[in-house]
């Protein structure tokens, strides 16, 4: 089984967490997620993070000290190892380049939305302990 190492922003703001829908012709079509991606090489994971929410969102974040939630999920097509982290947005406002969509939700309504498998540990944290931005 092929292992993909990847990272996820949960992108607070003003209480709310940035939530973001998969577009429809990729693995995992219409679910939502923590915005991020696949850790390259060389790249820590806090690198990572930053590189991507650029590319998918052209947003800046800055990443909080120590992870949030670390998962293992199996999908199908690999075993997802999701590393996610509270960010704050630094600058700029969330575009869309890769999403469907993307909502702004207080932690306790983060259950009215269909998550991919690997973001419901952090999904289900984060309504627990709620965040502090």
């Amino acid at each position: 089984m092929k292992n993909i190492y990847v990272v996820g922003a949960i992108i607070v703001e003003d209480g709310k967490v940035l939530c973001a829908q998969r577009g429809d012709k990729k693995a995992l079509a219409n679910l939502w997620e923590f915005p991020g991606g696949k850790i390259e090489r060389n790249e820590t994971p806090q690198e990572a993070l930053m590189r991507e929410i650029a590319e998918e969102l052209l947003i800046e974040v800055e990443v909080q000290a120590g992870v949030f939630e670390e998962t293992s999920y199996e999908y199908d097509f690999g075993r997802v190892h999701l590393t996610t982290f509270i960010c704050l947005l630094k600058n700029g406002r969330p575009k869309l380049t890769e999403h469907h969509q993307v909502k702004w939700l207080e932690p306790v309504h983060l259950n009215s939305i269909e998550w991919a498998p690997a973001d419901i540990p952090a999904v289900d944290k984060l309504m627990k302990e709620g965040v502090s931005s």
